[in-house]
Formats: C-alpha cells, structure tokens, sequence
C-alpha cells in the first residue's frame, strides 16, 4: 500500500513519530522526517531503514518557513502522498494557573502549526488529485481532562478542523485521517508545560503503563489500509470512556470529576 509513496512525518524525532517512520519504512515508502532535533532525526532515519529518507528539520511553530519547506520536498520527490501531523506538545497544570502565553504556545504548534502547515502541502495533493493528510489528535480531543485544558481545548480543535476539511477534499480524492490514541508510552508526560510554561518533566503513571508505541503504529497502519477515517488507539479504560462520553455523558463528567486534583504539579 505504502510501497514508493512519498510520506512526510513531522515531530518523527520521538514517540509514535519515530515508531510510524519505522513502519512506513518497512512498508517501503520514501520518508520526509521533521522535527526540530536535527540528530535525533538522523537517527530515525538511519534506524528506519529506509531506502530514501530526507532529514528536514524545522520549527513548527515558523509558519513562514513551510512554503521553504514544501519547496525542498517537491524539488526533491516531485509529489507528497502523505502529510503525517504528528508534532505537538501537552500540558499538566489546572487552569486557574496557566498563564495565558502557555495556552497560546501549545495553540501554536498544536493546531496553528498543523494547519498551515497542511494549508502549504494542500494545493500540491488538489494538483495531483491524489493525497492523504493524517493528523494525531487523542482521547482527549473528545473528553475534557482535569489538568489538560490547554491540551484538551488544541485536540478538539484539530479535530473539528480535519473533520471539516475531509468533507470539503473528498472531491479531489484526498483522504483525511484522524488518529486517536489514549495512552500511549511516549516522552510526552515530561515534555509537556506546567502552567508557567516551564517543563513538567515527568513520568505519570497513565503514560508509563499505557500502551507500547511500536503497537500503536501497528494498529494505525492496519487502519490506514482498511481505510478508516478515524483511528482509535487506545487500550480497554479509554476506548471505554468514549462510549460512556456518547451514551451516558452526565456519568463520564462525574468519573473526570472524581479524577480531578489527584496529580501534583508543584
């Protein structure tokens, strides 16, 4: 399915980034990996496997170098066949102590970076009439989460997006992805911001016991190729949890409530 496609993956330096890279490689497919860590995307690249891999890194919160960007990766591959908007970052602070700059940070790379950064790939996948943009959302772009509204409130919203723009790219036969992971054992618990902006570098339990990652990528590429618009990739309590959400909302509220206050973010 992924044999000479050309994918592009950004924040491929770590997590489901790293593990997705390593199995569109296996799929045979002809790699763009971004992130800022120039070494720790060479190192991607060199584990890969690859047969053609192109090292691109850049912030995604520099909207103004996408065009540069995209211009490298035509120039190179003469097409995208894949947009993988991986990159992103969270947070673990309550509301009340967030400041208003971090909010707007975890946007800018959360949702802002993401779209403009599909906004430069589009017009190439409409001229070609052929394309597939995939973004990483998670869980919590469909359940509220104590600690996490930054976080929560930038997964919504990439959800509502990319469910709006699948509907206006279908006719040029672009297809749009969403992903939905729970907990998944990433770095994303310790590189996530505390309310002030700094890191929070730590472990939570939920992320140390949650799913491996190279299985996640297992379970999205099995989705990519049946197809689904919407991938979730979660273990039993949160797949759990969105039927709750759905069928008995008032009682899913009552379960975040009592799981709110129980982390320490001093």
């Amino acid at each position: 399915m992924f044999q000479g496609k050309v994918v592009w993956i950004t924040g491929a330096s770590s997590g489901i980034g790293e593990a997705m890279a390593m199995e569109m490689a296996q799929g045979g497919a002809k790699l763009i990996l971004s992130a800022r860590r120039q070494d720790e995307l060479k190192r991607v690249a060199a584990q890969s496997g690859a047969k053609e891999v192109v090292v691109l890194p850049f912030d995604m919160t520099d909207p103004n170098i996408f065009p540069v960007m995209v211009k490298q990766v035509m120039d190179h591959y003469g097409r995208i066949d894949m947009l993988i908007n991986n990159a992103g970052i969270s947070q673990r602070s309550n509301c009340v102590d967030t400041d208003m700059e971090t909010y707007r940070k975890i946007f800018e790379l959360d949702v802002f970076g993401q779209i403009a950064l599909t906004k430069a790939v589009l017009p190439h996948m409409i001229t070609q009439n052929s394309g597939h943009i995939v973004i990483i959302s998670s869980i919590a772009g469909k359940i509220g989460v104590a600690s996490r509204t930054a976080y929560c409130a930038a997964k919504h919203a990439m959800m509502g997006f990319f469910d709006a723009l699948r509907a206006e790219v279908h006719q040029h036969n672009i297809m749009v992805t969403c992903i939905t992971p729970g907990f998944i054992k990433t770095a994303i618990s310790e590189n996530a911001l505390k309310g002030d902006g700094s890191p929070y570098a730590k472990i939570d339990d939920d992320i140390k016991f949650g799913m491996d990652v190279t299985k996640a990528a297992k379970i999205i590429m099995r989705g990519f190729k049946r197809g689904n618009k919407e991938i979730v990739v979660s273990q039993i309590p949160e797949r759990a949890a969105l039927w709750v959400k759905r069928l008995y909302p008032n009682l899913l509220f009552w379960i975040m409530s009592k799981r709110a206050g129980k982390e320490n973010f001093k």
